[in-house]
């Protein structure tokens, strides 16, 4: 097929008329060098952070949300290392896809670890605030029901199904190609033959649009019933600043994942449905090195929304801000709780 200058083969796009003002290969080669050796450190802090918390605090609310949370930094750190020095093999090799894969099995391998390794973290962040939420509102039936053997059944479904997602196209032959900007690989997202390449990249973004969307209502389920039960002052909910710290982080990434993944898929249904231009291509392009970012600022959360973090920017903005006060929120440090009180801690001058 060929349309609009654009020559499609088995898994290759060779689209003459894509042309940016993108910074040069060798660029290129240094900001993602940059980008994967930052995600990669940040990664792993992150994730002897949460190993180190987890041995820590073994209470079962919190070990099945660290344990999701880990499974959460190890995907990332995975998509990242791998999808990283993919992406630097394709800009050192000058984006040559005849040269450097003929047999199109390094694109295959490509574009399968961008769909697994973009879905994964996704259905990840929505499992997790699923579990808040059932721990918040129904911390009988969690400490109950929900064991450790289920945690991890429910953690391994959700790799098992972005790996089949990402395997489909193999089983229905129907190839991953490169996109036109040459620089990645992806589900077909124009020219489509028949619905089955219509209907991969849709299931993708559908997918993915749906993780989010469970992770915008159960937070707020969440964070909803945390405020009521803080203003009733309702001693059921004796953990109430652990479900804090765990809420804060869930919002974050759930705002990181909206910012950076929101865009790429909505421009994939897009792209797949109507939009086939120039355009279209700079702007996906764009958009899939945002969805990049997220394996980045993910780990991050982990490693600045603690309750050791946030007590001593509590306290020294508390001071800095309002030194003349006779009263300052002090964090309690002497539980594991660490619940707010009010206290007497500036001297008279």
């Amino acid at each position: 097929m060929s349309s609009n200058g654009t020559s499609v083969t088995r898994c290759r796009v060779e689209d003459h008329l894509f042309n940016t003002t993108f910074s040069p290969a060798e660029l290129s080669v240094t900001a993602s060098a940059i980008s994967m050796t930052v995600g990669i450190l940040s990664n792993f802090l992150a994730l002897f952070i949460l190993v180190k918390a987890y041995y820590r605090f073994r209470r079962k609310s919190r070990a099945s949300f660290l344990l999701f949370a880990s499974g959460l930094v190890v995907t990332d750190f995975l998509g990242h290392l791998i999808n990283g020095s993919l992406v630097l093999h394709v800009y050192r090799s000058r984006k040559d896809w005849n040269v450097l894969d003929p047999s199109c099995t390094l694109c295959g391998f490509f574009g399968a670890s961008m769909v697994f390794f973009g879905l994964s973290p996704l259905l990840l962040g929505s499992v997790m605030a699923v579990e808040r939420c059932i721990g918040v509102t129904r911390p009988l039936f969690h400490s109950t029901a929900l064991t450790s053997r289920h945690m991890m059944k429910v953690l391994a479904l959700a790799w098992v199904l972005p790996l089949i997602v990402a395997v489909l196209p193999f089983l229905a032959d129907r190839p991953y190609r490169v996109q036109a900007s040459q620089s990645w690989c992806f589900f077909p997202l124009e020219g489509a033959s028949d619905w089955l390449d219509l209907f991969f990249p849709l299931l993708f973004s559908v997918l993915g649009l749906l993780a989010l969307l469970t992770s915008i209502l159960c937070n707020t389920v969440t964070g909803i019933t945390l405020l009521q039960s803080r203003l009733r002052k309702d001693r059921h909910y004796k953990g109430t600043s652990q479900h804090c710290e765990m809420i804060s982080q869930l919002l974050a990434i759930m705002v990181v994942s909206c910012v950076c993944w929101g865009p790429f898929l909505v421009s994939i249904i897009l792209r797949s449905t109507w939009d086939h231009n120039q355009k279209a291509d700079v702007r996906m392009l764009l958009v899939v090195r945002m969805a990049t970012w997220n394996q980045i600022l993910d780990p991050w959360v982990y490693i600045l929304l603690r309750r050791a973090v946030l007590k001593k920017l509590f306290l020294l903005t508390a001071n800095k801000c309002s030194p003349r006060l006779q009263t300052l929120h002090r964090w309690n440090c002497s539980s594991l709780k660490g619940s707010m009180h009010t206290t007497v801690s500036l001297s008279r001058p």
